[in-house]
């Protein structure tokens, strides 16, 4: 409850600094982030989208859109925000994961894998056990041996990863089970552990 609290706290602090300053692309995006920590999943997009209008070299950087669009299951434009993305940042595993995430969504597993994008140097361990694991290189009991060794942080990134590699193969019972235990048993002052919050909250599995 008070980090419900705290987000709607934030939300109205940015709704009065945009009503001071209505063309400040950065605080769009700030506050789309807020709208997106809330669940209100539609109000992001349409911040994400102004402040894309107010500064268009924002594009390859909006990763946070591409977020809000799989949960809109908007998913081809989820996966082409992640193919931008990856136009400035082609080290970025995660990146890469989502526009998976978003291709086996709208085209299926197979398609998702065969255009899966090459990645390699992303400075985190566990995010590159969870790309071979889209991959179809390792195993799940790699990725959650890999996320052991880099903590607290680690441990959350790979069952977030997990639960969500089991939904898009319409795995629920343990997409619920991994996501509800990188929320609740790993929590993180982290977008991503918001996401998985959000995700929890959406899918209903409180």
């Amino acid at each position: 409850m008070f980090n419900q609290i705290a987000l709607e706290t934030e939300l109205l602090k940015w709704n009065e600094f945009l009503r001071i300053n209505p063309n400040n692309a950065k605080a769009y995006v700030q506050r789309g982030m807020t709208h997106f920590k809330l669940a209100n999943i539609e109000e992001s997009i349409q911040d994400f989208d102004r402040a894309e209008q107010l500064n268009p070299n924002l594009t390859p950087y909006l990763w946070q859109r591409g977020l809000s669009y799989y949960y809109a299951k908007r998913f081809e434009e989820g996966a082409k925000q992640f193919e931008i993305d990856l136009t400035v940042n082609g080290h970025d595993a995660e990146e890469t994961v989502w526009r998976y995430l978003c291709i086996a969504s709208y085209k299926g597993i197979q398609e998702a894998k065969d255009s899966l994008v090459v990645v390699k140097n992303d400075p985190r361990m566990v995010m590159r056990s969870v790309y071979e694991l889209y991959a179809g290189n390792c195993s799940i009991d790699d990725v959650l041996k890999t996320g052991q060794k880099e903590g607290q942080k680690g441990n959350f990134y790979s069952h977030l990863y997990l639960g969500l590699y089991y939904e898009v193969t319409e795995n629920e019972p343990q997409a619920k089970e991994y996501i509800t235990k990188a929320v609740s048993q790993y929590p993180l002052q982290d977008y991503m552990w918001n996401l998985a919050s959000v995700h929890q909250q959406l899918r209903g599995w409180n």
